[in-house]
């Protein structure tokens, strides 16, 4: 039986990779997760005693078949209790993201089917995550481009945000920037500022550029369901 660490790691891993390509190198691993070098180094050896990772010297490691098979599982439990928290228990979508991490590596098999029943099966998350599917098919990860991509003058929809930063999810929501809000590009300025309206509410809203690379848009004629990826 795996520990909620070892959970934890192989859900980082997955979502760099899907973020950046593999292999996934210590030093992200310990960014994302706040660890330190060696602490990260340390869990890869277990990791890839158990089979779960394989770790190519100097370049990084990346997901065995059965590693990301457990990555999908832990996602497909965080995406569905982000979703239910938010839908039944009225927590807004920056609270979710803590309750998910905490609950994801304790809940039955039978839970998550009635969890996903009560939610209709849904195919995303509140902030526009794909949830793996019931037999763990990854999603698709191509397709969507980031709103730091775009120029003034483009007209985009917002599929994805990163549930990572509650600050930043708590503005994007008072500015009204949640998945399939249409924005326009008015304004880039040089010292790493976006600036979109919001065309609903014909109001806009300014972002830092770090803020502008984890929102995931399409144009109006395609579907969010194209690919793309945020962090969990």
């Amino acid at each position: 039986m795996l520990s909620d660490v070892m959970e934890d790691y192989l859900k980082a891993i997955y979502s760099l990779q899907m973020e950046h390509g593999p292999p996934v190198s210590t030093s992200d691993i310990a960014e994302h997760l706040g660890k330190t070098p060696p602490t990260v180094t340390s869990m890869i050896g277990k990791l890839e005693d158990r089979g779960l990772v394989e770790r190519e010297k100097y370049k990084g490691v990346e997901l065995t078949d059965e590693g990301q098979t457990v990555a999908l599982e832990v996602l497909r439990h965080h995406r569905l209790l982000e979703a239910y928290l938010t839908e039944h228990l009225d927590y807004s979508w920056s609270e979710v993201h803590e309750e998910a991490d905490a609950l994801e590596h304790h809940i039955s098999e039978e839970f998550e089917r009635r969890v996903a029943a009560a939610l209709g099966n849904p195919k995303v998350d509140p902030h526009g995550d794909p949830i793996p599917s019931a037999d763990l098919t990854p999603p698709d990860s191509s397709g969507l481009s980031t709103l730091s991509d775009h120029d003034v003058g483009d007209t985009l929809v917002v599929c994805r945000v990163s549930d990572r930063n509650p600050e930043e999810l708590e503005y994007l929501s008072d500015a009204g920037i949640t998945p399939e809000t249409v924005i326009e590009v008015t304004d880039i300025a040089p010292f790493g500022m976006v600036t979109v309206r919001v065309v609903e509410t014909d109001t806009e809203q300014s972002l830092p550029d770090s803020v502008a690379r984890t929102i995931r848009v399409r144009t109006p004629d395609e579907d969010c369901d194209d690919g793309g990826v945020t962090t969990a």
